[in-house]
C-alpha cells in the first residue's frame, strides 16, 4: 500500500468543503439523527485513498469508519469500499470529500493500472513511471494514485533528480555534451544524468556522451527500435525512456521496441471512478 495523507491534508480538504456548516442539514433539523452510510463502486476499479476516505470520515465525527479495500487493490464493481456510521451532521460533513478523493484517485490508479498491464504484454519487466504534470497542489493524491496502480513516480520535483531539458541546453551554447555532462557529475555525484532527446541522432549523440538515461520525446516505437540498434554496439548503453504521448494503445509497442521505462501523464487525465453512497436512518 502507498504512502498514507496526513490528518492536517484531510482536515483542510473539510474546512475547504464545509467552512461553515452545512446549511442543509442544519436548516432541515436532521443533524443529530443517527444514520449509515456505505460507499459502492459502480465500476471495477483499482482502489485508492480508501484509508483517507475512513479517516475522513472519522474527522468529520462519525463514531466508526470501517474500510473493506486498500489502495492497489482491483475492486469488482457492485463492491462496497467503505462503511461509516454517526449523525447525519458528521455524515454529511465527510461524504462528499471522501466520495470524492475516492473516485478521482481510483480512477487515476485504475488507468494507471492499464498503462503498465498493456506495456508488460510487450516485455513482463519494463516499468511505468508517471511525470509530474499533475495539477499543482494535488501531488500527494496524483503519487498515491499512480502507485496504487503499480507506476512509479517520474520525478518528484526539481530537486530530487538531474534531467537535461532542450530548455537547459539553449543557455551552453556549443559547449560539447560530454563536458556539461562532467560538470554534473561533479557537482551531483551521486545522482543519475539523465537528459531529453528529441531525434535518434540526439539519442546516439548524448549516449556517447556518458549519460545514464536518455528520455526520447515524441519518437514513434519505430524510432526506438532505431536508436536502441544504433547504440547496440555500446560497452555500456544508457537505459531509454519513451514519453511523450504513451498510453495504453501504444504502451505495449513501446515495450517491444525495447524502450526500458515508459514515461507518461495519462493516467491525470482518467474520468473519475463511478461511486454511489447510500445513507440510511439506523435504528
Amino acid at each position: 500500500m502507498p504512502f498514507p495523507l496526513l490528518d492536517e491534508r484531510l482536515l483542510a480538504m473539510l474546512r475547504e468543503d464545509v467552512p461553515y456548516g452545512d446549511a442543509t442539514t442544519q436548516g432541515l433539523s436532521i443533524g443529530e439523527q443517527p444514520g449509515r452510510a456505505v460507499f459502492v463502486t459502480r465500476d471495477t476499479i483499482v482502489a485508492c485513498c480508501v484509508e483517507e476516505a475512513e479517516r475522513i470520515m472519522l474527522l468529520a465525527g462519525c463514531r466508526v469508519a470501517q474500510r473493506f479495500h486498500s489502495s492497489g487493490a482491483q475492486v469488482e464493481a457492485g463492491s462496497e469500499l467503505l462503511l461509516a456510521e454517526g449523525s447525519a451532521a458528521a455524515l454529511h460533513r465527510g461524504m462528499k470529500v471522501a466520495q470524492t478523493l475516492m473516485e478521482i484517485a481510483s480512477g487515476v490508479a485504475t488507468r494507471a493500472r492499464r498503462i503498465l498491464l498493456a506495456a508488460r504484454e510487450g516485455r513482463p519487466n519494463v516499468s511505468v513511471a508517471c511525470t509530474r504534470k499533475h495539477l499543482p497542489g494535488t501531488k500527494d493524491v496524483m503519487l498515491k494514485a499512480v502507485m496504487a496502480g503499480g507506476c512509479a513516480p517520474h520525478r518528484l520535483g526539481l530537486s530530487d533528480s538531474v534531467l537535461v531539458f532542450p530548455q537547459h541546453r539553449a543557455f551552453l551554447g556549443r559547449k560539447p555534451p560530454y563536458l556539461w555532462v562532467a560538470e554534473l557529475r561533479a557537482s551531483q555525484p551521486e545522482r543519475k544524468i539523465s537528459v531529453e532527446a528529441e531525434s535518434v541522432d540526439e539519442v546516439t549523440w548524448f549516449a556517447s556522451a556518458g549519460v545514464d538515461c536518455v528520455q526520447v520525446d515524441k519518437l514513434s516505437p519505430e524510432q526506438i527500435a532505431e536508436a536502441v540498434r544504433a547504440m547496440s554496439g555500446m560497452a555500456k548503453r544508457p537505459a531509454i525512456a519513451a514519453t511523450g504521448g504513451v498510453n495504453e494503445s501504444n504502451a505495449r509497442a513501446y515495450a517491444e521496441a525495447g524502450a526500458d521505462l515508459l514515461v507518461t501523464s495519462a493516467p491525470y487525465a482518467a474520468a473519475p471512478a463511478d461511486l454511489s453512497v447510500r445513507m440510511t436512518l439506523a435504528t
